[in-house]
């Protein structure tokens, strides 16, 4: 927030009457100019278009529990190449109008340096994917300081996940003197893989179904041969501009 003099008072949960979160962090705070308020941290992995509705709920439920001003915060670690990153959600229903501005943050954005300045230590597993945070050497800066200050080992084996994208996956083997199944074990890890899976068997689904379209058979043949509903056939129709 660009807050010197912020109090950071209590981290509360993020659990609602309908809703609870697991990538989120919701802390109380207090500024002599601003009050007591609620700053909501939203913790994403990639960011998808649906974030923006998801940021205007968790703002209004944790207002509403609390009773204070909430600051909404999007942290997003890994850059989306096809997505349009929006600073706040908006719509316009029957002359009715809602909108909720919020910061967002790019963790390959900022300045890695900013870490070992501040001593942030808990963003250092996240350093090989911040601004200049790819090097070896960046990298084992990270990794002598978690070990200095004894972390727990499953954020070296995050801080070895991330380096993989930017480092060979021996030279990391060499880094962290550890087998790569460690690295597997990390829970960040799994969630990534089976993401990748789930992302791979729609696009096999797809294309399946876009085969199906092209030898001419018909939308609801389709639909019941791959399990997708004849409004996805039909887009997949649109974006290949098949005909039956």
């Amino acid at each position: 927030m660009g807050r010197a003099e912020l109090e950071v008072k209590e981290i509360i949960s993020s659990e609602f009457q309908w809703v609870s979160r697991e990538g989120d962090v919701l802390v109380k705070a207090y500024n002599s100019d601003l009050g007591e308020f609620l700053i909501l941290n939203e913790l994403q992995l990639r960011y998808n278009k649906k974030i923006p509705r998801r940021m205007r709920a968790y703002a209004g439920l944790a207002e509403e529990k609390y009773e204070l001003p909430v600051y909404p915060v999007l942290i997003n670690i890994l850059e989306a190449s096809s997505e349009t990153i929006a600073h706040s959600f908006q719509s316009n229903f029957a002359g009715l109008k809602a909108l909720q501005e919020y910061r967002v943050i790019n963790l390959w954005e900022v300045d890695v340096d900013i870490v070992f300045q501040r001593n942030l230590s808990t963003l250092l597993p996240l350093v090989p994917i911040m601004k200049g945070g790819g090097k070896e050497k960046v990298i084992r800066r990270a990794l002598g300081e978690l070990r200095l200050q004894q972390q727990p080992q499953e954020l070296e084996s995050i801080l070895g996940f991330f380096a993989t994208y930017f480092l060979d996956t021996s030279l990391v083997q060499e880094i962290l003197r550890c087998d790569m199944a460690i690295l597997e074990q990390s829970p960040l890890y799994r969630q990534i893989v089976e993401n990748s899976e789930k992302r791979g068997m729609e696009r096999g689904i797809q294309q399946v179904a876009t085969n199906m379209l092209r030898i001419g058979i018909s939308r609801e043949q389709v639909s019941e041969a791959t399990g997708l509903s004849v409004e996805q056939v039909a887009r997949l129709l649109e974006k290949s501009d098949l005909s039956e």
